[in-house]
């Protein structure tokens, strides 16, 4: 089974070779503006068009699911909604790690047949509140038991 590369860098800027989905988790209420999807606006309008298009329509816009939007010839983000709400003092824990699973079984199925790899931040450890020791095991049985490569990046 393949192992997570971690990697000091921003991870809107990979650094594998070939196909790359860069993956990262949204809130199920069509929030984005703050944390790493910044980052994304910074480098590409189409991914936050495409999850404020896909928010306004409602067409399956539920926690689990995931939105694959071409940003580059060779680049794909994936929004991943697995985060209820956001963060405040009567939810402090808006990550929603089952949902975490379910996103990345998913993405593994649209990355296997673009012979792509992923590249992320520590997803869900930010804003939504998770820890990196839960959802490091659901990337090893979800992408790497898939044969995905998984690079993490850690900013500098």
């Amino acid at each position: 089974m393949k192992t997570i590369q971690y990697i000091k860098g921003d991870a809107t800027c990979p650094h594998a070779e070939g196909n790359k989905i860069i993956a990262h988790i949204c809130n199920d209420i069509g929030g984005w503006g703050k944390g790493f999807v910044t980052a994304i606006s910074k480098r590409w309008k189409k991914p936050e068009q495409q999850y404020r298009e896909w928010f306004k329509s409602n067409e399956n816009f539920n926690l689990g699911e995931i939105q694959i939007v071409q940003a580059e010839e060779e680049i794909w983000v994936c929004n991943m909604i697995a985060q209820h709400k956001i963060i405040t003092k009567s939810n402090i824990l808006p990550i929603r790690y089952e949902s975490v699973e379910e996103c990345l079984l998913k993405l593994a199925e649209e990355a296997l047949p673009l012979n792509a790899n992923i590249n992320m931040p520590r997803i869900g450890c930010g804003l939504a509140g998770g820890k990196w020791e839960e959802i490091e095991p659901i990337i090893e049985r979800t992408l790497l038991a898939k044969n995905v490569e998984v690079y993490v990046y850690d900013f500098e």
